[in-house]
């Protein structure tokens, strides 16, 4: 398979978007120069865009935080988010390469350890998680959310 592994660029917004919205049908379109702001600002506060991109069409993608912490000896952890492949592009490995990924980045920073979340009823998506290396019983996720 010939996808490569980088990290995104603002120049990948408008193909970032139209992934999302594979994710997130319900969701409105976003403008993108609010795009460029929200994603600037998310790098510079240690967002990583991950990106599985075939022949210059980003195919797959998912994001990570960095987030400083004061226990575990101050190391830091790590969160996923937004894990999503093209519909025609699943079952071919993208996600597990593009979580692989993310999990080394990870550790290059320093994180003890990395999480994600997925909705409750997602159980194909569970049984990859935990088949990437995710224990899905070690915590509970609890959310409030304002929407």
């Amino acid at each position: 398979m010939g996808v490569e592994i980088r990290m995104a660029t603002t120049a990948d917004l408008p193909q970032l978007l139209a992934l999302f919205a594979e994710l997130q049908p319900d969701d409105p379109p976003i403008d993108n120069s609010l795009a460029e702001t929200v994603f600037e600002k998310a790098v510079k506060n240690g967002v990583r865009y991950f990106v599985a991109v075939d022949e210059r069409r980003i195919v797959g993608s998912c994001f990570i935080a960095i987030i400083p912490n004061l226990t575990r000896r101050c190391s830091s952890i790590g969160f996923i988010e937004n894990v999503v492949t093209a519909t025609e592009y699943r079952r071919r490995g993208i996600g597990r390469i593009l979580l692989n990924a993310a999990t080394q980045y990870a550790k290059q920073q320093g994180c003890y350890k990395v999480a994600l979340q997925s909705g409750v009823k997602r159980t194909d998506a569970h049984k990859f998680y935990e088949s990437v290396g995710f224990d899905g019983d070690s915590k509970r996720a609890f959310e409030i959310r304002f929407e």
